[in-house]
């Protein structure tokens, strides 16, 4: 089957380990739409190691053939071990549920759904239809799909990370740069959030006692007033 291409076509997609699987999920919308799907409580390369093994394990990953294969089957290759994700079953499913979308509304083309979309607004609405996807997501793959297929979305510059996005990578150490600065990020954040709630505990714990030594000492003006 022939599918819908993109304005650019990258050789490789550096958001795995396996040069084989980041040329896979560069020149297969169904891989790379799984691999995104699977982006989700597992490191990037694992998500997006994803598809090439379950070419291995299935056979395919056609979005026609999925959509038709028995969710058993799928939930099973997924399981296999080592399994294809933290939560192979629930990712099974998502895929399955995917690529009847992908049937149902493109012709069973991913890059159809992939690479037509006008804006970026536009592009948003059908990833929000993928189950698993929300606009975090989404966004990332807008700025994959803008700086890595010279798909012509605006707009979303101003809102990337200061460590970048996916659609940044392009080459096995900048995976590891981004991941290592959003890390960063990610621990700055949580120290700022534990001084905070430590602030903030410090603060009720000090109104508490004045609250106390206040009625103690009312209590006692009131005792020596009836005195």
């Amino acid at each position: 089957m022939t599918t819908t291409a993109p304005p650019k076509a990258p050789s490789a997609l550096y958001l795995t380990d396996n040069q084989a699987s980041c040329e896979l999920i560069a020149t297969v919308p169904e891989a790379f739409l799984i691999g995104f799907i699977l982006d989700q409580q597992v490191t990037v390369q694992k998500a997006f190691q994803g598809p090439s093994d379950l070419i291995d394990r299935v056979g395919t990953i056609a979005p026609k053939k999925l959509a038709a294969m028995r969710l058993d089957k799928l939930e099973a290759a997924f399981s296999e071990k080592p399994a294809l994700h933290r939560y192979p079953r629930a990712m099974a499913q998502r895929v399955h549920e995917a690529m009847q979308l992908v049937v149902d509304r493109y012709d069973g083309d991913a890059g159809k759904l992939l690479f037509t979309a006008s804006d970026a607004d536009e592009m948003t609405k059908r990833l929000l239809e993928i189950p698993g996807f929300g606009k975090p997501k989404a966004f990332v793959v807008i700025t994959v799909l803008a700086l890595q297929f010279g798909m012509p979305f605006t707009g979303w510059e101003d809102k990337a990370p200061t460590w970048g996005t996916l659609g940044h990578v392009d080459s096995h150490e900048a995976l590891k740069r981004y991941q290592h600065e959003k890390n960063a990020y990610k621990k700055a954040r949580r120290a700022e959030g534990v001084a905070e709630a430590t602030a903030t505990a410090e603060q009720a714990a000090k109104a508490a006692a004045q609250k106390s030594t206040k009625s103690t000492r009312a209590r006692a003006t009131s005792g020596s007033n009836k005195s």
